[in-house]
């Protein structure tokens, strides 16, 4: 069967992929520790469900403007006003069916055949297939293993040609966990306005940040002189625990934003509506909301302690990441290859096979001597879990 070129590139989602099949595995009897997918343990906060529900029986199941309600717009630009330190117009505010139709919006918008796209590497899986999807070409840049990738206007200006259109970049990080500071954002922002490029920021960890107080740092925490054309991207699903909800959103200058919501409204139109209640209460009750955010940051803190801690103690040497946000461990198994096993996929199959943990390879995220481990699950299964890796590489660590 022929499909057309617009998808013929394409690969299943990697990351969903070992999700879905660390859970057939389960569902056949098998003892598995699924350490792969990307989404909170924690249910969602009780006032965000309640009011979902309360707006199902109000009759708030209909369709609405494809950028989402008026209200919730509103409450979600009064949030970023407060993180940017000014007022930011809410139509500039577009609502869609997760953050991955936000980035789908953006770089199908902005880019096409022609461009290149300048994606920082280790990446989120979806970033190249979405540019792909556009017609562009990506270009991965990566910064210092030491620097924990983090890339600088050095890489960047090392990668840029005179094709170059945008650069992706996502703090915090998933795969890695590292997350920019100001100045480093701030220099990276500056590079971007001064070459007219675009500047796709994915913030969605930005509430999980284990080092420092509060949120991470993001584009909004620069100065309004800095930055040129971008667009920021977040939402619901990591923050409140919300991924089955799928309520993402941009923001970026209004004409920007009408145009996404001209895709949109011949694409998905509107999200859920009774989501977007649901969202609405999380974005407008904002007491109860950084609540419900640093009770889950306190568990996923202590989590990256506990895992770090034991990597140090049952894997010594094995290079990683210390991760500052996010809930992922990146680290690195290529010291554990033989003639059977070359590459981190290789790895994380016979892993799985022999001691029935998924984690998601490397490969998946540009690099196949990484893997990457979710510790958003529990302090048991997170030890577990480490106890049978040191097992299968024969480290002879216990408990």
């Amino acid at each position: 069967m022929q499909f057309s070129s617009n998808v013929e590139k394409l690969k299943p989602s990697a990351t969903i992929a070992v999700s879905t099949l660390a859970k057939r595995l389960a569902a056949e009897g098998r003892d598995i520790i699924n350490l792969s997918a990307g989404e909170p343990d924690f249910g969602t906060p009780t006032f965000v469900s309640e009011a979902a529900i309360q707006g199902i029986r109000d009759g708030q199941t209909r369709y609405t403007a494809p950028a989402g309600i008026p209200e919730l717009r509103k409450a979600i630009a009064a949030r970023l006003s407060e993180r940017a330190g000014r007022d930011l117009d809410w139509e500039g505010v577009v609502v869609t069916s997760g953050a991955k139709q936000s980035l789908f919006n953006a770089i199908f918008s902005l880019f096409g055949s022609g461009d290149e796209v300048l994606i920082a590497a280790p990446y989120w899986t979806t970033y190249p297939d979405l540019v792909t999807i556009a017609r562009a070409e990506s270009v991965e840049v990566f910064g210092p293993e030491e620097n924990d990738f983090k890339i600088t206007p050095q890489e960047l200006e090392a990668a840029a040609t005179e094709r170059t259109r945008g650069l992706i970049i996502n703090t915090p990080c998933n795969p890695t966990g590292a997350v920019y500071d100001v100045a480093e954002l701030q220099a990276i922002a500056e590079w971007c306005r001064d070459r007219d490029i675009w500047l796709i920021s994915d913030e969605i960890y930005r509430s999980i940040h284990h080092d420092g107080d509060g949120a991470a740092p993001g584009v909004l925490s620069l100065p309004a002189a800095s930055l040129g054309r971008y667009v920021l991207v977040d939402g619901a699903s990591k923050s409140f625990a919300m991924t089955g909800w799928r309520i993402g959103f941009s923001f970026a200058d209004t004409k920007v934003s009408k145009t996404f919501t001209a895709l949109q409204s011949q694409v998905t139109s509107n999200s859920a509506t009774p989501s977007q209640v649901a969202a609405l209460a999380a974005y407008g009750d904002a007491v109860a909301a950084d609540a419900s955010i640093k009770e889950m940051g306190v568990a996923f803190r202590r989590r990256r302690d506990l895992v770090t801690a034991r990597m140090r103690e049952l894997l010594p040497g094995v290079p990683f990441i210390e991760p500052r946000g996010a809930f992922y461990l990146f680290f690195r198994v290529d010291g554990f290859f033989d003639g059977d096993v070359q590459d981190a996929t290789a790895w994380c199959s016979r892993l799985l096979t022999e001691k029935g943990v998924a984690l998601v390879p490397g490969g998946a995220f540009g690099d196949d001597r990484w893997v990457r481990m979710s510790f958003a699950t529990s302090d048991d299964l997170l030890d577990s879990a480490l106890t049978r890796i040191a097992e299968m590489v024969g480290a002879g660590a216990s408990t």
